[in-house]
């Protein structure tokens, strides 16, 4: 099996964290689970950006320094781990880990050598939010396109990287294939971006405008590395890059897979500046970058600077952590935005879990102890029902096929697609008619029975094992619900209780 590493995009810490970035989460924990659970050596990377402007900024107008603040909303996201049944393996906090400044500095160091480093007076527009500049073409009415603000005019003496260097080659790559971003349409936004002609970058920043907060430009303390370069290294500091680390080795250079998971508001700086970066510094680039779109209210991006962030820990308090990792599996689309309401959440939820799901298991389970004493029959060669066992058997390969393109929902379906096909089963087979023929004296009906009823629990069992990345904890529910080794069953429990929505 492959060697994988994947990562999370690390967030800025001037707030809490909201539902945007748990949507990135689970989606890359769905993937991490995913490939263990195939049998993969995998290692999932997430964290938080610390090193920013906006953090500063945050700090000064709540009245506490800056280093308080930071560490008590990284504090906030590594915590989301637990609410949302995550599994990473790392999280690193950029102002706070050893391996992150030390790793920064050689990765500096490293594209200075290779001549890619120069200083020079500039002027430009700059979104304080991004953490970027942007030409006036850029903007909208005058505005950052992301958090409609008007940026500043900033004019200043920075380090600039030799971008342009890498534009036919970061063209190469893109376009074959060997650097890959899915979905396509990012792909050919990326590339479009290129043919626009690359320019060289800032990558540094006055201490004086940062605050004095940031990592000191190696040999220059009157500038800070600028936050997207800092922050971009973490993918690989994380690992010991700084100190040449076996991590570094063995899960970088050495990888199958490294795997970037981010938002549709940040390709640029992954897909462009981030290999521009590595390739300067002689190091192996990612392999895969995707991009997934955002969560909205009411058509409008989630976020912070907007007022309508949403907590994700209230949710999960209020409806569990089943409900909010099956909404954003289960409706969230590969392409496109996706409209939250706790509604749709709670329909969703009822729908799948509760009805479909739940009652598969708990009408298999009481069947089987009303009509055999809670002992599993044993599973019959060959197996009754054709279209069930069919959807069983192609069930793995379409989950395979659908996370490879990232395509949660279709891996979902192919999953809920058993759930679907076994409840239909339940009513064509109707073993409580079979129950009263054997009960009559025929044996050919208690066959039958027996069969359905063995059929139904390999058939729940296959659903739990599928599920396991989806839902984790409501997988191992269901497996312990069905036994895992011996022939008698418990007691039925309810495993997904209904929700009441806002309007109920």
């Amino acid at each position: 099996m492959s060697r994988r590493y994947i990562t999370t995009a690390i967030p800025y810490v001037n707030s809490k964290p909201h539902l945007g970035f748990a949507m990135e989460l689970v989606e890359t924990d769905v993937i991490a689970r995913h490939w263990r659970h195939r049998g993969h050596d995998v290692r999932f990377l997430s964290g938080t950006d610390d090193n920013s402007l906006k953090n500063a900024i945050a700090a000064e107008a709540e009245g506490v320094s800056t280093s308080e603040l930071v560490d008590r909303n990284a504090a906030a996201f590594h915590d989301l781990r637990d609410p949302l049944q995550i599994s990473f393996d790392d999280f690193i906090c950029t102002s706070a880990d050893p391996r992150h400044k030390v790793g920064v500095d050689r990765l500096w160091r490293a594209t200075d050598e290779s001549g890619d480093l120069y200083r020079k007076d500039f002027e430009g527009l700059y979104c304080i939010g991004c953490e970027q500049f942007y030409n006036d073409s850029e903007l909208v009415d005058g505005l950052c396109p992301e958090h409609l603000t008007a940026p500043q005019l900033i004019s200043e003496e920075n380090w600039f990287f030799k971008l342009s260097r890498y534009e036919d080659r970061l063209r190469e790559l893109i376009g074959s294939g060997e650097l890959r971003i899915e979905p396509e349409s990012r792909r050919n936004e990326v590339l479009g971006f290129i043919n626009t002609g690359l320019q060289d970058f800032s990558i540094s920043r006055s201490t004086d405008r940062a605050r004095g907060w940031g990592i000191e430009v190696p040999g220059d303390p009157d500038q800070v590395i600028y936050v997207w370069w800092d922050a971009l290294g973490n993918y690989i500091t994380a690992l010991d890059y700084g100190t040449d680390g076996e991590n570094y080795r063995h899960w970088w250079t050495d990888s199958d897979e490294r795997t970037h998971v981010i938002g549709k508001g940040i390709v640029r700086f992954h897909a462009v500046y981030w290999p521009a970066m590595l390739m300067s510094a002689g190091q192996p680039l990612p392999t895969t970058i995707f991009v997934h779109d955002y969560l909205t209210v009411e058509g409008q991006k989630l976020g912070k600077s907007l007022g309508n962030a949403i907590d994700p820990v209230a949710i999960v308090n209020q409806y569990g952590t089943d409900a909010l990792r099956w909404w954003l599996v289960r409706e969230v689309p590969r392409v496109g935005d996706a409209d939250f309401t706790i509604d749709r959440l709670v329909s969703r939820y009822n729908e799948d879990l509760a009805n479909g799901l739940g009652n598969l298991v708990n009408r298999t389970v009481i069947m089987i102890h009303k009509y055999r004493d809670g002992m599993i029959p044993a599973l019959p060669d060959p197996l009754p029902g054709r279209l069930l066992t069919d959807t069983i058997a192609s069930a793995p390969a379409t989950v395979d096929a659908a996370m490879e393109r990232f395509d949660f929902r279709q891996a979902t379906a192919a999953v809920w697609k058993i759930v679907e096909e076994a409840n239909r089963y339940v009513v064509e087979a109707e073993p409580w008619n079979l129950a009263k023929a054997e009960k009559n004296g025929d044996t050919e009906a208690g066959r039958k029975l027996s069969d359905t009823l063995a059929l139904l629990i390999h058939t729940t069992r296959t659903v739990a094992d599928e599920l396991t990345p989806f839902l984790p904890e409501a997988a191992k529910r269901v497996t312990a619900q069905l036994g895992s080794g011996g022939d008698q069953l418990s007691t039925p429990q309810q495993l997904f209780p209904r929700l009441e929505g806002p309007g109920s």
